[in-house]
């Protein structure tokens, strides 16, 4: 049997006979053959979102029938065709594109413009829900949304919907900020209360009325429809509380991102189909929304769990649980860009868009897993610039990127959660590597898809 030396010994000596050219161009098509091969594993690897099925672009809703002749009104369930703000913007960029392509100039001027636009808002607010198998712990956090959206942005006005339709769209409101202070929607629910004024905040920052809430039903196995449905004949939610369902699931991301897709909200917000975030901080999202919004109009508040670091809370979780928590973060502080690497928690499912936000983000995800929070915090922080202009409406520079308002909020425990620690960690590890990869390589850009 050989000695290992003198093996060795022959290989190098091998090795060293070889000229040195001729070792540098080995050396370096090697690297290039890996290149290659990594991006194309890449390229497997990347999530592909799915275009949705024809029946995706519809919804249910209970509506109020003909009496019964006790009294007593009866609904019944119809399904109706879903508004989509992404549809226009996306036949619109196609336009701008070919537009450009025939004038042979390059110019993009005219595709900037239509990047950021996006139909009016028709309501105050929408909720959107993820739910997949959530029969069991959807109607506490129904309860809440309903009793919150009620008292603070009303009900819709029945001929909301139709004026929409029929009448030429006109400017979202804007907001009118003062400095160092955050200056909220006035809400047609809140009008009786407001002291208004000519000139005031108030007064120049009035949206449409009422809520919307629009339940992804994510291909559950349950009974989820039919349990929100019932609530909504129960509630009277009538065309307000509309449920979406996909044919195939999609996972969270995936229903997240159709529901802001179909979106008529001034404000937009999804949670989390267990009511683990408190409802009622929402108030806070806007607040926290209305102090970063730039002069575009975008902004985005998302709620936060990093101040229970230490509370019973967290402390009375496993260690396995507090570890792989830590882990997690540890590897998102490297792997993503300044502004998403600093923020505390990121996974929390509470986060708020205001609407000129949206164009610039869900256009362009592709994650469909439990991640596709961090993409969403990326591409707000990757947006275009936006003008800066001074009180007096002066010009003073851009701004790169939408800013993101941390909010602490209220949070609990449920039970029922459908996360693997172990399994789930390790695949939210990897898919992040991956979409941070993807973004990085150009496997992902601001184009459509």
């Amino acid at each position: 049997m050989a000695n290992p030396i003198d093996l060795a010994s022959s290989l190098l000596a091998a090795i060293c006979s070889i000229p040195v050219p001729i070792l540098i161009a080995s050396f370096t098509a090697l690297i290039v053959v890996d290149c290659v091969a990594g991006f194309l594993l890449l390229l497997c690897l990347a999530p592909k979102p799915r275009l949705p099925f024809p029946s995706e672009k519809t919804y249910q809703t209970s509506f109020p029938a003909s009496s019964d002749g006790s009294g007593k009104e009866s609904t019944t369930v119809v399904t109706r065709q879903l508004p989509c703000w992404y549809d226009k913007w996306l036949a619109e960029r196609h336009l701008a594109e070919s537009a450009a392509k025939n004038k042979g100039n390059g110019s993009t001027n005219s595709i900037a413009y239509s990047l950021s636009a996006i139909e009016p808002a028709e309501v105050g607010l929408t909720v959107v829900v993820p739910a997949y198998n959530e029969a069991l712990r959807i109607l506490p956090a129904l309860e809440e949304m309903v009793d919150y959206c009620d008292k603070r942005f009303g009900r819709p006005k029945p001929a909301l919907a139709t004026a929409a339709a029929t009448t030429t769209a006109t400017a979202t409101p804007r907001r009118k900020k003062v400095p160092s202070a955050a200056v909220m929607y006035d809400f047609p629910a809140n009008r009786k209360h407001s002291t208004g004024g000519n000139g005031t905040a108030a007064d120049e920052a009035k949206l449409p009325s009422g809520y919307e809430i629009l339940i992804v039903n994510d291909a559950s196995s349950d009974n989820t429809a039919q349990v929100a449905l019932d609530f909504a004949r129960e509630r009277g939610l009538h065309d307000v509380l509309r449920v979406v369902t996909l044919a195939k699931n999609r996972g969270k991301g995936g229903g997240v991102t159709h529901g802001l897709r179909h979106a008529r909200g001034a404000y937009v917000v999804f949670a989390d189909a267990d009511g683990a975030s408190r409802f009622g901080d929402l108030d806070k999202l806007i607040e926290g929304c209305d102090v970063v919004v730039d002069a575009s109009d975008r902004g985005v508040a998302i709620g936060s769990r990093a101040h229970l670091v230490g509370s019973a809370a967290v402390v009375q979780r496993s260690a396995l649980r507090n570890f792989l928590m830590k882990s997690f973060h540890f590897v998102l502080t490297i792997l993503t860009p300044p502004a998403t690497s600093r923020i505390g928690d990121t996974q929390c499912g509470f986060k708020l868009f205001s609407r000129a936000a949206l164009p610039h983000i869900v256009p362009y995800m592709h994650t469909e897993g439990w991640i596709f929070d961090i993409e969403m915090l990326m591409l707000a922080e990757s947006a275009p610039a936006t003008p800066v202009v001074a009180h007096d409406g002066s010009f003073i520079g851009t701004s790169a990127g939408i800013k993101v308002a941390e909010v602490p909020v209220g949070w609990h425990e449920v039970d029922g959660s459908k996360m693997n620690l172990v399994q789930d960690s390790i695949r939210m590890a990897i898919g992040l590597t991956v979409l941070r990869a993807s973004w990085m390589l150009g496997v992902y850009r601001r184009r459509l898809t």
